[in-house]
C-alpha cells in the first residue's frame, strides 16, 4: 500500500483526463479493471460530462528566467482545469491569480475550478512574499477539449449476485491521505478477496469524485438494486482515529456492522448528512443505497487537508494497515451475518455428546448466546451486540452448532437490501 501511494502521488489528476487514465492503468497492474469512458456532453442524471482537461507544463518565470512557480515540481502549483495561458504580466496583475494559505504560510494549497473557464496558480504564502515587483512570464500548456470522463471497476464474483460496493475517488492530485490511501486500501482488499470465494459479490469503483459516482449511477440505474451494502473509502492513512459516517438509513446492516467492528478501537460514529464524499450521491433519495463512509480523520478536519503537507510522509503504514483490518472485519460481518433457528429450543441442549462442551477453539458463552437468541428474530450481529462478544466468536459458534444439527439458517431477508431507484 505504501508503494502504491508513493507511485501515484506525483500524477496530475482531475475530474477528466490522462492523469485519471494513468492512475487506473497503475491500479490495473495489481487488479484487473474494466474501464468505462463517458463522452463529453453526455447527460448523467442532472449533470453533463464536461470537456476533458489535460496539462503538459505550467510555470511563472521571473525576469531572470527562473521558474518561481513550477508545475513540474508539483501538480498543486496549478489550479485544476486551468485554461491555456501565454502572457507577460506584472506582479500586481498576476497577484489575483495566485492562491496561498496565509494561516499556513509554508504550504501550497490545492485549488480547482471544474466548471469555470478560468486559471490560476498556487504557492506558499512565504514564496509569494519573496517575489519582487516586476514582470513575469506566465504559461499554462493545457487543453480543454471534447473527450471523456473515465472510471474503472473491478468485480470479485461471489456465490450470490448481491453486491457490496467499495468506492474511492481518483481525481485529486498529490493528496496522499485524502485520495491515495483509500485507493491503496481498496486495491489491497480487492486482491485479498480475489484469493477467496466470498458469498457476496464485491464491486470496486475507482472514479472521479462526485461526477464519477453520478455517471456510474446514471449508467447503472437498473442494476443499483443489487447493492446490498457499500462503503466509501477516503482519508484512510492519517494517524487519527477511525470515523464512520452512517448511511442515510442510519440502521442498515453496514451501519451496524461498522459500529460493532469499531467498538473495539478508538473511533467516532457520525450520522448521515447530505454533504461530504460520494455517499451523498449513493444515498440520494431516488436510490437510497445503504452506503456509509469510512475515514480516519474526516475531510477538512486535519490541517494537512488539501495542502502540500498531505504527502506520502503524512500517511503511515500502521494507519493504512488498521484501516484495512477494520474493513476486512466489516466484510467478515457482511459475509457471515445470518439468522438461525434453534432446532432444540426447549431447554439447553446436551452439548457434550455433540462435542460442543469445553472446546478450546469455540467460546462457550458464544454457544449459549447463539442457542438462546436463534429464534428467527435475531441475526448473528444482534447476538454479538447484545452479548458483547466479538462477531467472529459468535459466527464460529453458529457454524459449529449448525454442523452439529442444532441450528438451521434462514433465508437472508430484505432488511439488508437496497431499494434501487424508484
Amino acid at each position: 500500500m505504501r508503494e502504491l501511494v508513493e507511485r501515484l502521488h506525483p500524477i496530475c489528476r482531475s475530474m477528466t483526463g490522462d492523469g485519471v487514465r494513468r492512475t487506473l492503468a497503475i491500479i490495473a497492474e495489481t487488479i484487473p479493471l474494466d474501464l468505462h469512458e463517458v463522452p463529453t456532453g453526455t447527460r448523467v442524471l442532472d449533470w453533463v460530462v464536461p470537456q476533458e482537461w489535460n496539462i503538459t507544463d505550467a510555470y511563472v518565470k521571473d525576469a531572470t528566467g527562473r521558474r518561481v512557480i513550477d508545475f513540474a515540481r508539483s501538480p498543486l502549483h496549478v489550479v485544476g482545469n486551468s485554461v491555456p495561458v501565454a502572457a507577460t504580466m506584472t506582479l500586481e496583475e498576476l497577484r489575483p491569480r495566485l492562491h496561498t494559505l496565509p494561516e499556513q504560510p509554508d504550504l501550497v494549497p490545492y485549488r480547482t475550478g471544474y466548471f469555470k473557464r478560468d486559471w490560476g496558480f498556487c504557492l506558499s504564502e512565504n514564496a509569494l512574499k519573496e517575489l519582487p515587483e516586476g514582470e513575469y512570464e506566465v504559461r499554462i500548456d493545457a487543453t480543454l477539449a471534447d473527450g471523456h470522463l473515465t472510471y474503472g471497476e473491478h468485480v470479485v464474483r461471489g456465490r450470490t449476485a448481491d453486491e457490496v460496493l467499495i468506492s474511492c475517488h481518483t481525481c485529486h492530485p498529490a493528496l496522499a491521505n485524502e485520495t491515495l490511501a483509500g485507493i491503496a486500501v481498496a486495491v489491497e482488499l480487492a486482491a485479498r478477496l480475489a484469493r477467496r470465494r466470498p458469498r457476496l459479490t464485491y464491486r470496486f469503483l475507482f472514479a472521479p469524485a462526485a461526477l464519477g459516482a453520478i455517471a456510474w449511477l446514471a449508467r447503472n440505474r437498473d442494476a443499483a438494486h443489487r447493492v446490498r451494502h457499500g462503503l466509501v473509502l477516503a482519508c484512510a492513512g492519517d494517524p487519527g482515529r477511525l470515523t464512520y459516517k452512517r448511511s442515510r438509513r442510519g440502521d442498515a446492516l453496514i451501519d451496524r456492522a461498522a459500529a460493532h467492528v469499531l467498538s473495539t478501537r478508538e473511533h467516532e460514529l457520525r450520522d448521515f448528512v447530505p454533504f461530504g464524499y460520494d455517499e451523498r450521491h449513493f444515498c440520494s433519495p431516488g436510490f437510497d443505497l445503504p452506503v456509509g463512509r469510512l475515514t480516519r480523520t474526516p475531510n477538512g478536519e486535519f490541517p494537512e487537508y488539501h495542502t502540500s503537507a498531505d504527502d506520502p510522509s503524512f500517511v503511515t503504514e500502521e494507519a493504512m494497515a488498521d484501516t484495512l483490518a477494520a474493513v476486512e472485519e466489516i466484510v467478515h460481518v457482511l459475509e457471515e451475518e445470518g439468522t438461525y433457528i434453534n432446532l432444540e429450543p426447549y431447554g439447553e441442549p446436551w452439548l457434550g455428546p455433540r462435542g460442543l462442551y469445553g472446546r478450546p477453539d469455540i467460546d462457550q458463552m458464544a454457544i449459549l448466546w447463539v442457542l438462546n437468541l436463534s429464534d428467527g428474530e435475531h441475526g448473528l450481529l444482534d447476538i454479538a451486540i447484545r452479548s458483547g462478544l466479538p462477531f467472529t466468536a459468535v459466527s464460529a459458534a453458529a457454524s459449529a452448532l449448525a454442523r452439529a444439527g442444532l441450528l438451521k439458517e434462514e433465508e437472508h431477508d430484505d432488511r439488508v437490501q437496497g431499494r434501487g431507484p424508484g
